[in-house]
């Protein structure tokens, strides 16, 4: 081992040996320099809102979101992990695989399908927990983008559903946002038909690549304040 480490100071040396002695010797104590920052992966783990569900290549969530934060000068890859009709107990059994040793940070989209199906609000709490503390457990931080329940399912699952976003972000120190489609319900405040027309497909549930736009307007800042909080390369 000592006779390799002569080699090569030995041969750094003689490369560096027209500079001088001080300035070779600091360039090599110093090491090589970064010429660029590394791309930052950012797995979007969702159903069929984070998928893209109906839409072509380039227009679904992932796709619009990348774009927008790359015409801003972030150098990222959004990696889209959205399956379609999944719920809060799919993306858990899949977290492990979803955050691949590349991964920097990761946005939590889950919770619709549970809704459409009953879910007991804290299974999917239960659900949503697990994903969080896998997060955690690589250092990772996490967008979590919630939904608001719909009141037929009566004032205790909608508070105990609406409730377990915000009260996990805090517990993991996530940074939260209160729902995915909150654009677009804002949007049919003033003019309900105009909206759906606009920003929906003809299924009422999914987004128009229009709305998507919307979507990823007012998500985007969320976002760029999650790489924020992305480690740098060492």
């Amino acid at each position: 081992m000592t006779e390799r480490l002569g080699s090569l100071f030995s041969g750094a040396y003689g490369a560096l040996a027209g500079i001088g002695k001080a300035a070779a010797l600091a360039l090599l104590v110093a090491g090589p320099a970064h010429t660029q920052e590394e791309t930052v992966t950012l797995v979007a783990l969702g159903d069929s809102l984070t998928q893209g569900y109906g839409l072509i290549d380039g227009q679904g969530f992932v796709p619009q979101l990348q774009a927008w934060l790359r015409a801003r000068g972030h150098d990222v890859e959004v990696q889209n992990h959205g399956v379609s009709g999944d719920t809060t107990a799919g993306g858990l059994a899949r977290v492990g695989w979803a955050l691949g040793p590349e991964a920097d940070a990761m946005i939590v989209a889950l919770g619709g399908n549970d809704l459409l199906r009953g879910i007991p609000p804290e299974a999917a709490r239960a659900n949503l927990d697990g994903i969080l503390a896998e997060a955690e457990a690589r250092g990772l931080p996490v967008l979590l983008v919630g939904l608001t329940a719909p009141g037929n399912y009566g004032p205790e699952y909608k508070a105990a559903f609406d409730a377990m976003y915000p009260e996990l972000a805090a517990q993991y120190g996530a940074i939260h946002v209160e729902s995915f489609l909150g654009a677009l319900e804002a949007a049919a405040e003033s003019d309900r038909n105009a909206a759906i027309a606009r920003y929906m497909q003809p299924d009422g549930l999914h987004p128009s690549a229009e709305g998507v736009a919307l979507i990823v307007e007012a998500l985007g800042p969320s976002v760029e304040d999650l790489l924020e909080r992305v480690d740098p390369p060492s």
